[in-house]
C-alpha cells in the first residue's frame, strides 16, 4: 500500500473507533438523563440507583472517547495538511466552535454533574445532565457541519488559491447537513437503547435479585429502541435522494466495500426495527423475562447497531472519493509530505493506541455492568473515591 493508501486507512481506522465511542455517548447520556428526571420527579429509589449505575457506564465511555477523539485530531495536522491550507478557514470554523463551545461546555456540565452528587439541589444537578446532553448533541451537530462540507462545499468564496468562509449560515443550511445530522443522532439513541436493553437482559439471565431495577431499565432501553430504530430507517432512505442529486454516482464510487457496509446497515436496520416492535407487547406482564429466549436475543444484539453505523460511514466516506473536499481537493492533493515509512510507523502507533483504549473501554464497561447496581453512597464516576 501507498502513502496516500495508508493515511486514508489510519484515518478510517480511527475514525471508526472514535465513532463507536461518540454514538454510545450520545445514546447514554440521553437515558441517564430520562432516569434522572424520574428520580428527581418521583421518590422511587430505584431511579436514583439506575440513574448512577447508567451513569458510571457513562462517564467511563467518555473519559475514553475523548482520548480517542484527541489521537484522531492529531491526524489533520500530521497527514492532511494541504486540507487545512485550502479549506481551513471554512472547514475549520464549525470545529473550532465545537471545541470552543460544545465540547469545553459539555466537559465542564459533565465535572459538575460527576462531584456535586448530595452537594448541589436536585434540581440544578438534574438541569446539569441535561446541559450535558444538550452540548454533547451540539457537539455532534457541528462535527456534522464540518463533514457536510466536505461532502457539497457550500458558503464559500476562492480568493488567491484558498477558500475563504463568506456566509456561516450556508454551513448549516447545507443539503448534505440536516438529514444525516438527524440519521446521526437516531443512530445514537438506537446504540443506548440497545445497549441499555441487552446489559438489563444479561442480569435476567443470570436471574438478578433485582428484578425492579432492571425491569425498569429493559422497558426504557426497549421502548427507545421501538421509537428509534424508525427514525434511522426512514431519514436513511431520504438521504438516497439527496445524495443523487448532489453527489452522483457516490454508491458506485465507495466500492464494493462501501455496498458491503450499505447492504449490512440496511439489514441491520431492519432487523433492529423487526426486533424492537416484536418486544414491545412482551413488556406486558414480564413475558419477555419468562419466555428467556428473547433475552439472549437481546444480548447478541448489543454490538449490531455499531456494526451498522460503521457500515453507514463506510458509504459516506468512500463514496466521495477521489474528493476531499468534493469538486474542489482531491484527497491525494492534500497530504502532507509524509514518507511511507514514516506513515505506515504512524498508522502502526495509531491503531496500537486504539486498540489498547478500545479494550479497555470495553473491559471497564464489561466489569462495571456485571457487578450490577451500586450502593447510594458510591460515587458516579468510578475514578472519584467515595468521600
Amino acid at each position: 500500500m501507498d502513502t496516500l493508501g495508508l493515511a486514508r486507512l489510519q484515518f478510517a481506522v480511527t475514525t471508526s473507533f472514535h465513532f463507536l465511542f461518540v454514538l454510545l455517548t450520545l445514546g447514554l447520556v440521553t437515558l441517564v438523563a430520562v432516569m434522572q428526571t424520574r428520580a428527581t420527579l418521583s421518590a422511587n429509589p430505584v431511579h436514583a440507583r439506575m440513574t448512577r449505575f447508567w451513569g458510571r457506564l457513562y462517564v467511563v465511555n467518555y473519559a475514553l472517547g475523548i482520548a480517542t477523539g484527541i489521537v484522531m485530531e492529531f491526524q489533520f495536522g500530521l497527514n492532511w495538511s494541504g486540507l487545512s491550507h485550502y479549506a481551513g478557514d471554512v472547514f475549520g470554523a464549525p470545529l473550532a466552535v465545537e471545541t470552543l463551545v460544545a465540547f469545553f461546555l459539555e466537559s465542564t456540565f459533565l465535572g459538575l454533574w460527576i462531584f456535586g452528587w448530595d452537594r448541589l439541589n436536585k434540581w440544578v444537578h438534574l438541569a446539569l445532565i441535561w446541559l450535558v446532553a444538550l452540548t454533547a448533541y451540539a457537539s455532534a451537530l457541528w462535527i456534522m457541519t464540518a463533514n457536510a462540507f466536505l461532502q457539497h462545499p457550500v458558503g464559500y468564496q476562492e480568493q488567491d488559491g484558498v477558500l475563504r468562509l463568506v456566509d456561516f449560515s450556508a454551513l448549516l443550511g447545507n443539503p448534505l447537513f440536516g438529514a444525516a445530522v438527524t440519521h446521526v443522532v437516531f443512530a445514537a439513541l438506537t446504540v443506548g437503547g440497545v445497549f441499555v436493553t441487552g446489559v438489563s437482559a444479561f442480569h435476567f439471565i443470570r436471574r438478578t435479585a433485582e428484578v425492579e431495577f432492571f425491569r425498569r431499565s429493559l422497558r426504557l432501553g426497549v421502548v427507545t429502541t421501538a421509537i428509534a430504530t424508525p427514525g434511522v430507517v426512514n431519514v436513511g432512505f431520504a438521504q438516497f435522494g439527496i445524495l443523487d442529486e448532489h453527489q452522483p454516482g457516490k454508491f458506485e464510487a465507495a466500492g464494493a466495500l462501501g455496498g458491503t457496509g450499505l447492504g449490512i446497515m440496511i439489514q441491520i436496520g431492519f432487523v433492529l426495527l423487526l426486533v424492537s416492535w416484536t418486544t414491545v407487547p412482551l413488556l406486558f406482564r414480564d413475558w419477555i423475562v419468562k419466555l428467556r429466549f428473547p433475552l439472549y436475543l437481546m444480548v447478541i444484539g448489543i454490538p449490531l447497531p455499531f456494526v451498522a453505523a460503521i457500515g453507514g460511514w463506510l458509504v459516506r466516506e468512500l463514496g466521495r472519493q477521489p474528493w476531499l473536499v468534493y469538486g474542489l481537493l482531491r484527497t491525494e492533493d492534500a497530504m502532507s509530505g509524509t514518507t511511507r515509512d514514516g506513515m505506515l510507523f504512524s498508522f502502526l502507533a495509531f491503531t496500537a493506541v486504539f486498540a489498547v483504549l478500545a479494550v479497555a473501554d470495553w473491559v471497564l464497561i464489561a466489569r462495571l455492568a456485571g457487578r450490577g447496581p451500586v450502593e447510594a453512597h458510591v460515587p458516579v464516576s468510578p475514578l472519584v473515591p467515595a468521600l
